[in-house]
């Protein structure tokens, strides 16, 4: 291994063009086959199969019909800008799909995979070139850097390409500015990076920021305040012109819980789980794990976490040959850095503003570009000691190799006996195939090298197509054993995608009626773009959220509500449920007990058809009815959990404020509150207490709340609109079950009336006495015409500058 590699000058054999085809071939290579066993659709499993399809075809279908607004197929209604701007709307790969019809988006998903992987390894090559004498070297380094483990493990999330993409575009256009002078380039990469995720777009400006300084503090770039302001000027018009996607998306999810929990304590220092530090190190040495199916660290808490970074073929034997010269450059210490906040649980949320709540390592695609930097660099120098690096990266794989597949564990079965086994791995076969393929790898790099390394062209081609058979060989391996895993994939393909004409009931897509989806695979009314109640999208309007969260149930990626609250199916006007008839094997996943009772009260079963069995609710309230009782928000937070869903049908919830406000309606008086607001509130007495929450009860609620409803309900472009007959009625306020948002503005009779946030989420209006009231709603993005003027303007700014510095680079030409 003490032999280097030999330099020569190179003729231009149109590299960038060479990493892309190279790639594109091997993609498809890898994807095409599945797609063909599956009968032309790309399947995965989880997330992959019961969001990016869905929503893909979902919002294609919403943007060609001209619906930016409000979206009645996400959840309760959603915001689309806001909900779908973190998965696709700033995605050039989505709006490629706009041509085609909607039948065709879900073949679609395939081939945009393939398109994906091909750019990311285009794009890494036009950052790496810089670096390197030999510009294959730069080849084989985008091919690294597409295939690499993190590429592999985030098929799993098909819009994690896009940020992979433009990241190394960013730091070229960085350089560019800074060592080739080049202005006006590095504005338009800080727009792209930030409207294709603006997620990813957090981590990418904290990398920036430490890029920047460590090319400064290295004097790999001598600093000048006049390029830095120019630096400055161009990051803001970059920033400030995706006003029209950010600013709507921020205001969107201000509020989700998943956003706002920072770090705490030792927690921030020290990772609670030490099995991670395990995940962290085995994630750049073997091969990608399965995001649902964690092999190396089964109880680190790390599912979907996208740990993972290894490079197919070299593994970590070049980044360690680097990161053991001598010379201390700003690659070694930038990747030191690097290292260490992977190891800080605080450092490593700093990628994510902070944010806590849940562990991510969803920035390593940042340390992986600097590690194909580093071994690409490695390859060229002819100081790096591969003996070495290749002992440290074999010994280290075999360590971890026997220390996981090898070391004894006891568990204690459930009689209480104690049970012997080898190996600390969750699934040993698995983890012995990474093993062996992670050893194999760094075999086969050491064979290249002894025969090739003198001749730098021979090196080339043979590592490319070994470089090309290995990722065949393990993303295969990891795609092939996340399909075998898949339980949604039967189902889809036969049951529900493009399937929507198969379920023939007349008024499933009216605007009054949702469904429910008991034990069905996620998101399946996506699918067929009908209301529903279930829904798998975390970017949802938080009030939503808020509406679980008073209910006693935690909503933070999916709204699934227990068959124990069946009280809010008849508050959100749901009438339909789908029961799978797939897993009748399991009487546990059916809807029917085993003496022929439906799971939840007064659903009875219409008929099976398409795969499912489809049941109705018999107490039904369509959408847009009034109460005739109501409570405070103490009150109801007061009432049992088991009982939460049927009291908010019960009686209309409303803050002491509202009360007060409506006090005509609602009855409220100080004197009567009086207890509820002082100093004893446990003594205060509710009319929840009275409450009978029989069945017969729940029965005759409902039939109450179904004669108080509105005769008309149609959801229109921008809103909806309804019609209630309260001409023999007195004041009350009319309750929708339409999450609340800032957005809305509502009319009644003509005139522009205020709305309530009622029922800890949802929306009501005032009507007046003895009036046929027509009622409509109008929505528009909240922040959208701001951020459009925004970015218009900031478009103009950045006219003026690229006009100003021509105009100042001719008069210095000039002169």
């Amino acid at each position: 291994m003490g032999r280097q590699l030999e330099r020569y000058r190179n003729k231009n054999y149109h590299y960038g063009l060479q990493v892309f085809f190279i790639a594109f071939i091997t993609a498809c290579a890898l994807i095409i086959p599945f797609i063909i066993f599956d009968g032309g659709v790309f399947y995965y499993y989880g997330d992959f199969n019961v969001q990016e399809i869905p929503f893909y075809q979902m919002i294609h279908d919403a943007v060609k019909s001209g619906n930016f607004g409000w979206n009645t197929t996400t959840d309760l209604g959603s915001d689309l800008i806001s909900s779908y701007s973190f998965y696709l709307l700033g995605s050039p790969f989505f709006w490629a799909t706009i041509p085609f019809p909607s039948e065709a988006v879900p073949y679609l998903i395939g081939p945009l995979i393939i398109l994906k992987l091909s750019f990311c390894s285009l794009s890494a090559y036009i950052y790496l070139k810089r670096y390197v004498r030999h510009r294959q070297f730069a080849v084989i380094g985008g091919l690294l850097y597409a295939f690499s483990g993190f590429s592999v493990y985030n098929i799993f999330f098909f819009h994690f390409h896009e940020p992979m993409i433009v990241f190394p575009l960013l730091l070229a256009a960085l350089d560019a500015f800074l060592f080739d002078k080049k202005r006006g380039i590095f504005a338009p990469a800080v727009f792209c990076a930030c409207v294709v995720n603006y997620y990813f777009f957090t981590g990418q400006v904290l990398f920036v920021v430490i890029y920047f300084l460590m090319l400064v503090f290295t004097k790999t770039y001598k600093f000048s305040v006049k390029e830095f302001l120019l630096l400055a000027a161009e990051v803001l018009i970059g920033f400030l012109a995706t006003a029209f996607i950010l600013l709507p998306s921020v205001l969107g999810i201000m509020g989700n819980p998943r956003l706002n929990t920072l770090p705490n304590g030792w927690d921030s220092l020290v990772h609670n789980n030490s099995q991670r530090y395990w995940l962290s190190i085995a994630a750049f040495f073997f091969p990608a794990d399965m995001p649902a199916y964690p092999t190396f660290t089964p109880d680190s808490n790390c599912k979907w976490a996208s740990v993972a970074g290894w490079m197919p073929l070299v593994g970590m034997t070049g980044a360690i040959a680097y990161l053991q010269l001598k010379k201390r450059d700003w690659i070694k210490k930038i990747i030191s850095l690097l290292i260490i906040m992977a190891f800080v649980p605080v450092l490593n949320s700093a990628f994510q503003m902070l944010n806590s709540s849940i562990y991510y390592a969803r920035w390593y695609y940042m340390l992986v570009l600097m590690l194909t930097l580093a071994t690409i660099r490695a390859l060229e120098s002819n100081k790096a000691d591969w003996g070495r690096a290749v002992r440290w990266s074999a010994g280290i794989t075999l360590a971890m190799t026997i220390l996981i597949g090898l070391m004894p564990k006891v568990t204690t079965n459930d009689d209480e006996t104690e049970q012997w086994s080898v190996g600390v791995a969750a699934d040993t076969r698995r983890f012995w195939i990474y093993a062996l393929i992670a050893m194999v790898c760094i075999l086969g790099f050491v064979l290249i090298f002894k025969k090739f390394g003198f001749r730098t062209r021979a090196f080339y081609i043979a590592t490319s197509i070994t470089l090309c058979f290995t990722i065949l060989l393990t993303s295969g391996f990891i795609i092939g054993t996340g399909t075998a895993y898949s339980a949604t994939i039967k189902p889809i393909k036969e049951n529900i995608l493009n399937k929507r004409d198969a379920i023939h009931i007349d008024d499933l897509d009216d605007d009054s009626v949702r469904s429910d989806f008991y034990e069905c695979p996620d998101n399946t009314a996506m699918f067929w773009q009908i209301k529903s109640i279930n829904c798998f999208q975390s970017s949802v309007s938080t009030s939503i959220m808020q509406f679980y969260e008073a209910l006693g149930m935690t909503r933070d990626v999916a709204s699934r509500p227990d068959t124990n609250m069946y009280g809010i199916r008849s508050l959100l006007s749901c009438k339909y449920l789908f029961d799978y008839m797939g897993d009748d094997t399991d009487i546990s996943n059916s809807f029917t007990e085993k003496d022929g009772k439906t799971k939840m009260p007064y659903w009875k079963f219409l008929k099976a058809e398409n795969g499912f069995r489809i049941y109705e609710n018999t107490c039904y309230i369509p959408m847009g009815f009034t109460y005739d009782s109501f409570v405070t928000e103490e009150e109801f937070e007061q009432s049992k959990s088991s009982h939460k869903s049927e009291t908010i049908l019960y009686s209309m919830v409303l803050s002491r404020e509202q009360m007060k406000k409506y006090a005509s309606i609602t009855g409220y008086t100080d004197e009567k509150y009086k207890e509820l607001y002082g100093k004893k509130p446990e003594d205060f007495v509710s009319i929840i207490d009275d409450y009978s929450y029989g069945r017969e009860t729940y029965k005759k609620v409902c039939e109450e709340r179904k004669n108080n409803s509105c005769s008309e309900f149609n959801y229109t472009d921008n809103g909806f609109n309804a019609v209630f007959d309260n001409t023999n009625g007195n004041e009350n306020l009319l309750f929708f079950s339409v999450p609340y948002s800032d957005g809305f503005t509502a009319y009644v009779n003509g005139t522009e009336t205020e709305i309530e946030k009622v029922n800890n989420g949802l929306m009501a209006v005032y009507i007046p006495a003895n009036e046929n009231c027509n009622i409509e709603f109008v929505y528009k993005t909240p922040g959208l015409s701001t951020g459009i003027l925004i970015s218009v303007i900031s478009a103009a700014a950045f006219l003026v500058y690229i006009l100003s510095i021509n105009i100042f680079r001719y008069i210095k030409k000039r002169k």
